[in-house]
């Protein structure tokens, strides 16, 4: 990896700063609107409404709260009244406005890396509020270029790479999720990151091992910079 990196991209969610969290809360308080019911099968019902409408609404807190809405209706057997569609709308608007809390370490390693390398951030999620969020963090001085894309699949990454002007033996991509930071990274043979996070949502899990040259996994980031 030494000598070779001139272009390092940054997840946003749960690699710069705190929000999985902030969703795994929103589910319960979600949760809580049906009191018949188990929490975990609540949960469930969301997650697989999530699934299902993946393709239509992308990522984003939109969405969720559009799935949240389904899922009541789906539970309530059709039969939502707007106090329930009030609290939906809550928990949503309440997950817009939460704090933005830098993991540990980042802007440190942000400001260590900013002048030797070209920075990027790239993320999944809605544009508005990845943007709102980057406002508020204050990182966005380190960034070269911000992307907010709407999945990340190899081709997604390699649009990316080819806007930017880069090779993928030049590239390397920093980030939580194995299914959306490094295994798609990996497959372009660029090189990847791995600093895990102490919450994953369920859809971003990859549970087989990962062996590939081009792979690390670190425990924080400011691992990262010996290994530049």
């Amino acid at each position: 990896m030494k000598n070779q990196i001139t272009t390092i991209a940054f997840d946003a969610d749960d690699t710069l700063w705190e929000n999985e969290q902030y969703f795994r809360e929103a589910e319960l308080n979600f949760a809580k609107l049906f009191p018949h019911l188990a929490a975990s099968e609540v949960v469930k019902a969301l997650f697989d409404i999530e699934m299902k409408n993946l393709k239509i609404y992308g990522y984003g807190i939109k969405g969720f709260m559009l799935c949240m809405i389904e899922t009541a209706s789906l539970l309530s057997n059709e039969k939502i009244d707007h106090q329930l569609i009030y609290h939906i709308f809550d928990i949503g608007h309440k997950l817009l406005q939460k704090p933005i809390v830098l993991l540990d370490g980042i802007e440190a390693t942000l400001l260590h890396l900013h002048g030797k390398y070209r920075l990027v951030m790239a993320t999944k999620g809605d544009l508005l509020d990845q943007e709102r969020k980057l406002e508020k963090s204050g990182l966005a001085k380190y960034f070269h270029h911000i992307e907010v894309m709407s999945d990340k699949q190899p081709r997604h990454y390699q649009k990316l790479i080819k806007h930017l002007d880069c090779k993928p033996e030049n590239f390397l991509m920093i980030g939580n999720s194995r299914r959306s930071d490094i295994v798609p990274v990996l497959a372009l043979n660029a090189f990847a990151i791995e600093v895990p996070y102490h919450t994953t949502w369920v859809h971003e899990l990859h549970e087989e091992p990962i062996e590939h040259p081009n792979f690390v996994s670190v425990t924080s980031i400011d691992q990262i910079i010996p290994l530049l």
